[in-house]
């Protein structure tokens, strides 16, 4: 009756740890670029000229690009957190409450987007130039997976 006991109480008990280490886990910080635009009305700029709104893209893409950083790096943290925290050390994944910026960063990528859908509608020449370095970014991308994926030999034409 005793090992019954002490069996279930253990199993209790893990089953706790799973359910705060789950919770935890749930509470890391994401990557940038996996965050999702949060929906921004375009309508909020329709009085906006070109000029006002490539201001205003170039204001919202430095803020992206800073709170993006920074999220990168209560991504990074938490990653490292975790790790230790499982393996060596569990009190280091109270450290992971950080400074977690994707509500932000979601707000400011709807921004962008409906800032770029104003540019679009109003045929803004910097809604052409943003399509136009989309296109040669995917190319560069693209181009840059084709050379990693080519054989070794095929690389090194210089010698």
């Amino acid at each position: 009756m005793l090992k019954k006991l002490t069996l279930k109480t253990s199993g209790i008990r893990g089953l706790g740890y799973l359910a705060a280490v789950s919770m935890l886990v749930s509470s890391c910080s994401s990557r940038s670029e996996t965050i999702t635009a949060q929906y921004v009305s375009p309508l909020q700029y329709e009085s906006y000229d070109c000029g006002q709104i490539r201001t205003e893209m170039q204001r919202v893409g430095r803020r992206v690009n800073e709170v993006a950083g920074v999220q990168d790096s209560e991504a990074t943290k938490d990653s490292v957190a975790m790790g230790v925290g499982l393996v060596l050390f569990w009190p280091a994944l109270f450290f992971m409450i950080g400074k977690d910026q994707e509500q932000e960063l979601s707000r400011l990528k709807g921004e962008f987007e409906a800032l770029e859908q104003a540019a679009i509608q109003k045929d803004c020449n910097v809604a052409a130039e943003l399509s136009e370095a989309r296109r040669s970014q995917a190319a560069r991308q693209s181009g840059a997976r084709e050379t990693q994926s080519a054989p070794r030999s095929a690389q090194r034409t210089d010698r």
